[in-house]
């Protein structure tokens, strides 16, 4: 044994202080952690309310123009109970590249212009949804107009 005098009346082992320090060093490790958990699982509720109103603006778009003629104005509705919140405007393309004295052969299919916002949550950054496409319409159409 290799023991020095000094030391005989002493136990070997953690201080309190130690102790302490290493608690102290965990509990922050630990809130670092789950605050980082916490974020992601924040971003992932995020990731899944855009996906849905993702979902409910191809479905609502899918559905226009089929069953019943293009016509223009706007519609509004909702989606869960007013969690998902949906406004379609229809309204005549004009090509800015098509001169405004052109003329137009009224037996023409007529181009319009759909667009579709879906909102959710509080409706800020981040929360809205904006589609646009062009769908052709017969030439009735713009006698609605």
């Amino acid at each position: 044994m290799n023991a020095r005098p000094g030391n005989r009346g002493r136990q070997h082992g953690y201080t309190l202080i130690e102790v302490i320090v290493a608690f102290a060093l965990l509990a922050a490790a630990l809130t670092l952690l789950l605050g980082t958990l916490s974020g992601a699982a924040t971003q992932v509720r995020g990731s899944a309310d855009a996906g849905r109103a993702a979902l409910y603006a191809q479905s609502l778009m899918s559905q226009v123009g089929v069953g019943e003629p293009l016509k223009p104005g706007t519609r509004d509705g909702d989606f869960e109970d007013g969690r998902y919140r949906w406004s379609l405007d229809i309204r005549r393309w004009n090509d800015a590249a098509r001169p405004a004295n052109a003329l137009r052969d009224p037996a023409a299919p007529l181009l319009l212009e759909v667009r579709l916002g879906i909102e959710w949550g509080d409706g800020g950054p981040g929360r809205r949804l904006l589609l646009r496409t062009l769908r052709l319409a017969g030439p009735t159409a713009e006698m609605e107009l």
